[in-house]
């Protein structure tokens, strides 16, 4: 993608496209961002239950297929990707120059279409393993060194509470031989896909739940804390999602934040060193959803920003890169008039003036609603949009390299996008960050 300040800004705000698609589902199917068509901006892949198409930067329909595509709105039930998936990714997955756009079907067949054209280059059926009956989800990753030419898929446990538990890495030219590894304990998110990142600046990804592999499948001698009975008496054990950033400046490498429902700690975890910290949260309440950000730039590291549970009138805390609370706040107390009492949802962390990562957006929960820009220190709403969203992604697409708010709507996406003057001096596209761009390409609901 071009350099910073080379990306013109859009000639109306909102900018929206209107899609040749059905309108959003409730629960299945969600967008992506890249660049499809060589011309070095970000497009969009949207999908929806029954159909996924592309789109270029300026709103142009690339192509549209009719297939059914593998979506899933309640993975504990119904297996991965999970809610608000968009269950399709795009890569140079040949090595041709040209990006592909991978998806699965609700059969398991793995499809891989021109991201041009959506002309069909390649259907394959990987081997399964095990318990497994079909591919539920995927990630095209860089094992080998070569680029992202390999895929890792992953499935649930086939009947019970589903988990993916089973990973199969293989290389995108050879879908149908023989993997280059394969785990059945891989330590799964319990709502979503496994991420992919270079935690360690080898060049290679690293897949990643409360466990970790490394792209030649081992794992590091530690694990994280046991899933057996501990202080909390037993609770039940699974974790609710999972963010990837650079926490901790004093620990070489990026490290993963863990959320964890039932005995409700937060980890955050290092792949050479380890758990560098695993607390409850304050009174032990669940910390559900979160954001990680530089938040305060007076503290070293960055600050992790934690909902809390409540249905209604949630009361957020903020941890420092250390483990200690160092704000909580009562949404009741800081949500604007008319906001809904159940809260925010898909929060994601923005830079939106500029200055850094230092705000969060966010929807109004359980409700296709309004959408905000909201302090994670005081809870203070920086900026609400009168909106009907179904989902929003957070994302570099316009502009002079700060963030805008992707809003879907209806079966309209609607670019939301900061048209003051940029104060700062420019920085680097955030699409240089590879774990950006690994973030931006396989998200849902949980793990934003």
């Amino acid at each position: 993608m071009q350099a910073a300040r080379d990306w013109p800004e859009y000639d109306a705000n909102p900018f929206v496209i209107h899609t040749a698609q059905p309108a959003a589902a409730e629960r299945e199917g969600g967008i992506a961002v890249a660049d499809l068509d060589g011309d070095g901006l970000p497009d969009f892949l949207y999908s929806t239950p029954g159909s996924v198409g592309a789109y270029s930067h300026v709103g142009r329909k690339l192509w549209v297929l009719e297939v059914p595509i593998r979506l899933s709105g309640q993975s504990e039930s119904e297996g991965l990707p999970g809610l608000h998936h968009p269950g399709a990714q795009a890569a140079d997955v040949d090595g041709d120059g040209e990006v592909e756009v991978v998806f699965l079907l609700q059969d398991g067949a793995l499809q891989v279409v021109d991201g041009r054209t959506g002309k069909t280059k390649k259907s394959a059926r990987p081997p399964v393993f095990g318990e497994v009956e079909r591919w539920e989800s995927f990630i095209l990753c860089n094992l080998r060194g070569q680029g992202d030419r390999d895929i890792v898929l992953q499935a649930t446990n086939p009947t019970g509470y589903r988990v993916g538990h089973y990973l199969q890495a293989m290389r995108m030219d050879r879908l149908e031989g023989e993997p280059l590894w394969r785990r059945d304990d891989f330590g799964a998110l319990a709502h979503g896909p496994a991420r992919a990142a270079d935690l360690d600046g080898d060049g290679r990804d690293e897949i990643i739940g409360f466990t970790i592999v490394r792209s030649d499948g081992t794992s590091p001698a530690w694990r994280y804390p046991p899933i057996s009975k501990d202080i909390a008496g037993g609770a039940s054990f699974h974790i609710d999602s999972l963010f990837i950033y650079d926490v901790r400046p004093d620990a070489a490498g990026l490290e993963a934040v863990l959320l964890e429902e039932g005995r409700n700690y937060i980890g955050v975890v290092n792949l050479e060193r380890g758990v560098l910290w695993h607390r409850p949260g304050p009174e032990r309440q669940e910390p559900q959803n979160a954001a990680v950000g530089d938040f305060d730039p007076t503290r070293p590291g960055l600050e992790i920003w934690c909902r809390s549970r409540h249905n209604v009138n949630q009361t957020p805390w903020v941890l420092d890169a250390g483990g200690d609370t160092i704000a909580q706040w009562k949404m009741a107390d800081t949500a604007p008039p008319g906001w809904t009492d159940a809260g925010v949802e898909e929060i994601a962390v923005i830079d939106w003036d500029g200055s850094g990562p230092r705000y969060c957006a966010a929807k109004e929960r359980h409700t296709a609603g309004d959408v905000c820009i909201f302090n994670p220190m005081t809870g203070d709403f920086l900026r609400r949009w009168t909106e009907k969203a179904s989902r929003i992604m957070v994302a570099d697409v316009a502009g002079d390299a700060r963030e805008e708010i992707i809003v879907v709507s209806g079966n309209d996406i609607r670019v939301q996008w900061n048209d003051q003057s940029n104060p700062h001096p420019p920085r680097p596209r955030y699409w240089t960050q590879q774990h950006y761009r690994r973030t931006k390409a396989n998200w849902n609901y949980y793990s934003p």
